[in-house]
């Protein structure tokens, strides 16, 4: 009888395929990432990898051809229905935009009632077109959205912004936020029990990734006589371990720091008195409670 597996659909090329097989390997799971490779077993991990188009996935996975999926919230919100979302992943970070000619200045919605709009995401700009109480004619295309307003098949576009360096050189400029967006793992609502225990774990090892993604290992030398006020600064997930160093006098500090507050907390250490501050990356940190909020 044959492993049962489970089954993900990733995207085969763009913005999200590298940094999704970037965090399935630091998950530890092994397997051939080759180009025009569509399928692939993971050779540690009960994993089935399937390779698709990011618009495509939402529908797999809605189907049960795949289990689950990892594709931006865009896609999600613009194609996914009976699809559930597992967890937020923390990468492909962007927006979607209202973008207008350089020239016209923007202030509300309501300055672009009537107007055509050409966008790659018609649901979503149909629901903000309500919300904001404007009408206005939206272009459903594919690819090159920024040019429409260039060659008079639109007056604005609302597209998916990173610098903003496409819309600046096609003469926009980003008017407003339609909706923010990252990579975020999706679920098939009907998935069978066994299929579901191999989820958990990758969930928790997904959790493990992106927790140590957010904290730094820090050590560092101090006196004995400055150990109370250097603590102090390392809570780190209960509180910093001691050590006592060979020189009599000092110890050597252990701890975990938020990445957020990593240099506020170096200086302040430098300033306490620390030295031979050494800071590491984490590959996977497990605290107690391993649940990824979506």
């Amino acid at each position: 009888m044959s492993e049962k597996r489970l089954k993900i659909a990733i995207q085969r090329s763009g913005r999200l395929s590298g940094p999704t097989i970037e965090l399935l390997k630091k998950c530890d799971i092994g397997f051939q990432d080759g180009m025009g490779k569509l399928r692939s077993l993971a050779d540690n991990f009960p994993l089935e990898i399937y390779s698709l188009r990011d618009d495509d996935i939402p529908q797999y996975v809605e189907d049960g051809v795949a289990d689950v999926g990892i594709v931006g919230e865009n896609i999600v919100a613009e194609n996914g229905c009976g699809i559930d979302v597992v967890a937020k992943l923390g990468f492909g970070k962007c927006r979607l935009s209202l973008a207008v000619p350089k020239a016209f200045q923007y202030s509300a919605a309501k300055d672009i009632q009537g107007w055509r709009i050409a966008t790659t995401y018609p649901k979503i700009l149909k629901t903000f077109l309500h919300e904001k109480g404007v009408s206005a004619e939206i272009h459903n295309i594919s690819g090159s959205v920024e040019i429409a307003p260039s060659i008079g098949l639109a007056d604005a576009v609302c597209d998916l912004v990173g610098s903003g360096s496409t819309l600046f050189s096609n003469g926009l400029v980003e008017a407003e936020t339609v909706m923010t967006s990252e990579a975020v793992l999706i679920s098939n609502r009907n998935v069978e029990p066994s299929i579901k225990k191999i989820l958990d774990k990758l969930v928790f090892r997904i959790s493990a990734v992106r927790t140590a993604q957010q904290n730094k290992y820090i050590l560092l030398n101090a006196p004995n006589e400055k150990l109370d006020d250097i603590s102090q600064l390392l809570p780190g997930i209960k509180s910093p371990t001691v050590m006592p160093l060979a020189e009599s006098g000092w110890s050597s500090l252990h701890s975990v720091i938020n990445e957020s507050d990593f240099w506020e907390i170096v200086e302040k250490l430098r300033d306490a008195g620390a030295e031979g501050i050494l800071v590491l990356s984490i590959d996977q940190m497990i605290n107690g409670s391993t649940a990824m909020g979506a």
